[in-house]
């Protein structure tokens, strides 16, 4: 399962760890993704999917604001 948010498209980012003799090691920060059931409004029925913090305020706001989507295309 790849780590990729559903809602906002948010991957990994690459980087380097520095040390203090400034030695530099890859390393790689990953997005903060949970895996959430949540209701499809759409169809009506739970499905699981991986979501960032991010996504998750992003769906609550589509919600509050009536906004129609539907997870099954945000994957």
């Amino acid at each position: 399962m790849s780590k990729i948010c559903a809602v906002t498209g948010k991957t990994p980012l690459t980087g380097n760890n520095v040390s203090h003799s400034n030695v530099k090691t890859k390393r790689r920060q990953n997005p903060n993704l949970q895996k959430k059931r949540l209701l499809n409004p759409a169809t009506g029925k739970m499905i699981s999917i991986l979501v960032s913090t991010r996504g998750m305020r992003t769906l609550a706001k589509w919600l509050k604001e009536g906004k129609k989507y539907d997870l099954r295309d945000l994957k």
